[in-house]
C-alpha cells in the first residue's frame, strides 16, 4: 500500500484553486469581494484577452500592513471569522481565506497595498506559489492586485478555458453583479484598454440599474418592497410583458450576495407564468434579506449557490410579493402564445407595458447594389456606410414583389404558388390524405402505413431554418429599409458586444447604426423579420453573444445559431389550414436534410402504424 503523506502547502493550494478558480471570472469575483469587504468606495477592474494574460483589481479600501499582506497569502488566513458560530452571522462576502493563496499558486501574483495612515506601501510578488520578493513601494491608499499568466503553473487547466469572448462575457457578468449589489461603490470595467462601463456612486438601485443596463431598460421595471416573517424582498421586476430570451437578466441576491438559487429563479418564473409566453424569461433585480442563520452560503466551493433552511417558505413569500406587485402594475390576462408569437402581442398589452412611439413600417428597399469592377470571377459589393465596409457579403436589395409576398412566404416557406402545391408535387406523399388539425398546432394525416401526427410549428421551424442557412451560406439575405428607424438603448456591455458584430449583422440583413453613447438605430431588417419585433430580435441576438454562442471566429456556428433564432421568430401559424397547404408543408419538410427534428431538437412528427392502431383496439 502506498505511504500516506501530508501534501505540501503549494500542492494543497493548487488543489484548492481547482475548486475555487475554475476560470478568470472567478479570480475577479474573489478580488472584488475582498475589495468590498475592505470598505472600498471605488473599484477598477481591468482585463485583457479574456483574462488569460492580465487581470487587475484596484480599490481605495482600508489597505493592509506588511504583516497582514504576507499573512493573507497563507491558507485559511482570514479576518472574517474566528469560531464556527461566526458562520451563522456572516456579514461579509469572503470568509474562508483561501482565494489569494489559491490564485498565487497558479499565476504570477503581485499585491501592492497601503494603509491610509502609512507613508509607504508594500509590494509582494509571488510566482507559481513561490515568494519572489517583499519590498516597500509608492502606491495610493488601498490595494492593487495584478494577476498575469493565469494557470501558468498548471498549463493543463488552460486547455479547458473557452474562447476569449466567452471568458470576457463571464467577467463582465461578474462585475455587473457586484456593481448592482453595491450601488454606493463606484465601478469601472476596462477590457483590452477600452472602458466597457463606468458607473459613479449611485444613491439608489434604480440609478445603478440605469447606469449599467440603460435608461430604457430601467423604465420597464417596477419597484418591489415586501416583508413577511423575518423575510424582506426589495428590488426591481419587469412590467407585465417585458421579457428576455435568456436568464441573464434574472438577477437575485441573498443578503447582498449574488447567488444562483433555483428556489428564487423558479419562484420568479412561476410568478410570471400567466404574463409571459413559454420560453421567455422575466427581468428582475431582486434582493432577499433574511437572518444569516437561516441560509447556508458555504454549500458550494465558489459560493455561487446557497441553501435555505425553509425552501418552501422562501419560495411562497417571493411568489406572493411578485404577484402582488404585478397586480398593482396592471398585469393582463394569461398569455398562451409561444416564443415565436412574442412579437405579435395585442395592442392593449403593448400599450400597457411599453412607451408609445411610431411603429416602423415597410418602405423603399435598399438602392440597387452595383458591383465594382473586378478581375476575379466575383466582385465585392459596395456597402452604403463606410464604417461597416469589409469582406463580408452585403444583403441583397429587396424588390417590390418580395415585400408584397412576405406574409404568404411566412406560411409557405418554399414560395411555391398555391396551385402547384399538391400531393402530386411530392412523390413521397402518394396516398396521403389530410384529416384535419388538433389543438391548433398539430396536423393529422392518413398515410398508406397508418396515421401521421405533425407538429406544424416544429415543421415550419425546420423548413425555415434550412432555408435561412442556405441564404446565409450564399450571402443572399434580402433586406428592407424602415421608414422610421427603431431606437434601441443598450447597457455598456451590450453596446460593446453589438459594436463588435455590426458587420456580421449587416451581412445577414440587419442594419444597425450607432446613434450616440449606448444608443443605436435599427435602419433595415431582413424581409422575414417583422419590423415591430426588430428590437426584441436584436436583444435576443445579443443574448446569444453574451453566452458566447455568436463567435465571429467561427462564422458557420454563428450563422447556425442566428438561423435557429430567426426560425423561431419568423413562424406565424394560421389558425386553420387546408389540405393543399398542409400537404405542401409535409412535402417541404421531407425535402429538408434533417426532417425528423426541429432546430431545437424537438420531433416534428410521429407515425402510428396500422398494426399499432389495430393493437390498441385489440383487433
Amino acid at each position: 500500500m502506498p505511504v500516506i503523506r501530508v501534501l505540501s502547502d503549494r500542492v494543497a493550494n493548487q488543489i484548492a484553486a481547482g475548486e475555487v478558480i475554475e476560470r478568470p471570472a472567478a479570480v475577479i469575483k474573489e478580488l472584488v469581494e475582498n475589495s468590498l469587504d475592505a470598505g472600498a468606495t471605488k473599484i477598477e477592474v481591468e482585463f485583457r484577452h479574456g483574462g488569460r494574460s492580465y487581470l487587475r483589481v484596484e480599490d481605495n479600501g482600508c489597505g493592509m500592513t506588511k504583516d497582514d499582506a504576507l499573512l493573507s497569502l497563507e491558507r485559511h488566513a482570514t479576518s472574517k471569522i474566528v469560531e464556527t458560530v461566526d458562520l451563522d452571522a456572516l456579514g461579509t462576502f469572503g470568509f474562508r481565506g483561501e482565494a489569494l493563496p489559491s490564485i498565487a499558486s497558479i499565476a504570477k501574483f503581485e499585491l501592492q497595498t497601503r494603509r491610509a495612515d502609512a507613508a509607504l506601501g508594500h509590494e509582494v510578488l509571488v510566482n507559481g506559489g513561490k515568494l519572489v520578493h517583499v519590498r516597500e513601494c509608492g502606491v495610493a491608499p488601498g490595494t492593487r492586485i495584478t494577476v498575469t499568466h493565469l494557470f501558468s503553473a498548471v498549463p493543463a487547466r488552460r486547455k479547458f478555458l473557452k474562447s476569449d469572448a466567452t471568458e470576457s462575457a463571464h467577467i463582465i457578468q461578474t462585475v455587473r453583479l457586484y456593481a448592482l449589489a453595491c450601488p454606493q461603490t463606484a465601478f469601472t470595467l476596462i477590457e483590452d484598454g477600452r472602458v466597457l462601463f463606468q458607473s459613479p456612486v449611485c444613491a439608489t438601485l434604480e440609478e445603478r440599474v440605469a447606469e449599467i443596463f440603460g435608461r430604457q431598460f430601467a423604465a420597464d421595471l417596477l419597484a418591489v418592497d415586501a416583508a413577511e416573517s423575518g423575510l424582506r424582498l426589495t428590488g426591481l421586476i419587469g412590467k407585465p410583458g417585458v421579457s428576455r430570451a435568456s436568464r441573464h437578466e434574472m438577477i437575485t441576491f441573498v443578503n447582498r450576495r449574488p447567488v444562483d438559487s433555483r428556489t428564487l429563479n423558479y419562484a420568479l418564473i412561476e410568478s410570471y407564468a400567466t404574463t409571459l409566453p413559454k420560453g421567455r424569461y422575466p427581468v428582475a433585480v431582486l434582493f432577499l434579506e433574511m437572518s444569516p442563520a437561516a441560509v447556508d452560503v458555504n454549500v458550494h466551493p465558489a459560493k455561487r449557490e446557497v441553501r435555505f433552511r425553509s425552501e418552501g417558505e422562501v419560495r411562497g413569500f417571493v411568489i406572493r410579493a411578485v404577484l402582488q406587485k404585478l397586480r398593482e402594475g396592471g398585469a393582463q390576462a394569461p398569455v398562451v402564445e409561444t416564443p415565436a408569437d412574442f412579437g405579435s402581442r395585442s395592442a392593449d398589452l403593448a400599450q400597457a407595458t411599453a412607451p408609445i412611439r411610431p411603429q416602423p413600417t415597410i418602405a423603399q428597399p435598399f438602392p440597387s447594389w452595383k458591383p465594382e469592377p473586378s478581375a476575379g470571377p466575383a466582385s465585392n459589393v459596395a456597402h452604403p456606410r463606410p464604417e461597416v465596409a469589409g469582406h463580408l457579403a452585403s444583403p441583397r436589395s429587396l424588390d417590390s414583389s418580395a415585400i408584397e409576398n412576405r406574409e404568404s412566404k411566412i406560411e409557405n416557406p418554399a414560395g411555391v404558388p398555391p396551385s402547384a402545391l399538391s400531393a402530386a408535387a411530392f412523390p413521397r406523399l402518394t396516398g396521403w390524405r389530410f384529416l384535419g388539425t388538433a389543438h391548433g398546432d398539430f396536423a393529422l394525416f392518413e398515410s398508406p402505413a397508418g396515421v401521421v401526427v405533425l407538429d406544424r410549428r416544429a415543421a415550419h421551424e425546420r423548413v425555415w431554418f434550412e432555408r435561412l442557412q442556405a441564404q446565409f451560406a450564399k450571402g443572399e439575405v434580402a433586406s428592407q429599409r424602415l421608414l422610421f428607424a427603431v431606437s434601441v438603448e443598450l447597457d455598456p456591455v451590450g453596446s460593446a458586444l453589438l459594436l463588435d458584430r455590426l458587420k456580421f449583422l449587416f451581412a445577414h440583413g440587419l442594419d444597425v447604426a450607432e446613434f450616440g453613447r449606448n444608443f443605436f438605430r435599427i435602419e433595415a431588417v431582413p424581409t422575414w423579420l417583422e419590423p415591430e419585433t426588430a428590437e426584441v430580435f436584436l436583444r435576443d441576438v445579443l443574448a446569444l453573444a453574451r453566452d458566447g454562442r455568436l463567435d465571429e471566429k467561427n462564422p458557420r456556428l454563428a450563422e447556425e445559431e442566428l438561423a435557429q433564432l430567426a426560425a423561431q421568430k419568423v413562424v406565424r401559424l394560421p389558425e386553420t389550414t387546408n389540405e393543399t397547404d398542409a400537404l405542401a408543408l409535409v412535402g417541404q419538410l421531407f425535402a429538408c436534410a434533417q426532417p425528423h427534428t426541429s432546430p431545437a431538437g424537438r420531433p416534428t412528427h410521429f407515425e402510428l402504424s396500422r398494426g399499432e392502431l389495430a393493437k390498441r383496439f385489440q383487433r
